[in-house]
């Protein structure tokens, strides 16, 4: 019947958007980034800047 499908459709929204939802949130939370520690990276460059004109 014709009538019925604005349900099916809103049902089929319902499911993706739940779907979508919980895979961003999965991926996002799922993410360890890598964080390069290194002893060169903390240290700051304090060369003296001579400006010559």
């Amino acid at each position: 019947m014709p009538q019925m499908a604005p349900i099916s459709w809103l049902t089929l929204f319902l499911i993706f958007s739940i779907t979508l939802i919980v895979f961003n949130t999965l991926n996002y939370f799922s993410f360890f980034p890598y964080i390069k520690k290194n002893e060169s990276d903390k240290k700051i460059n304090s060369s003296p800047m001579n400006w010559k004109w």
